[in-house]
């Protein structure tokens, strides 16, 4: 793998879209595309106030960082400046009350708990 810079600040917040999944109020911005698995690893995600992304299970883990706001991750509430690492096999939904910014690294695409 060779050195990527990504400047997310010329980057523009694009709509998340999922098939089969509701996503209203969040948008993306993808820092790093891993050509092995065809996908964003490493992400950014905002969410609006209200937002939520449904129930799901992540086979290789994940880890969050929350840049502004809070989210509700499962259970845990997280606040700007926390640190969340969830085990393989994990799962949990996420809902932000008054709007958030994460970081996100999953190294596996997620899935979704009907």
């Amino acid at each position: 793998m060779e050195k990527q810079i990504t400047r997310s600040s010329e980057k523009d917040w694009k709509v998340l879209m999922e098939e089969g999944v509701k996503t209203d109020g969040i948008f993306a911005k993808s820092l790093y595309f891993d050509p092995a698995t065809n996908r964003p690893t490493v992400f950014l995600l905002k969410f609006e106030a209200g937002a939520s992304y449904p129930n799901h299970v992540h086979p290789a883990g994940e880890e969050i960082y929350v840049l502004e706001g809070e989210v509700r991750s499962g259970k845990d509430e997280l606040k700007t400046g926390d640190y969340l690492y969830m085990p393989p096999g994990s799962s949990h939904s996420v809902f932000s009350k008054n709007g958030c910014v994460l970081l996100f690294k999953v190294p596996e695409e997620v899935v979704i708990l009907k």
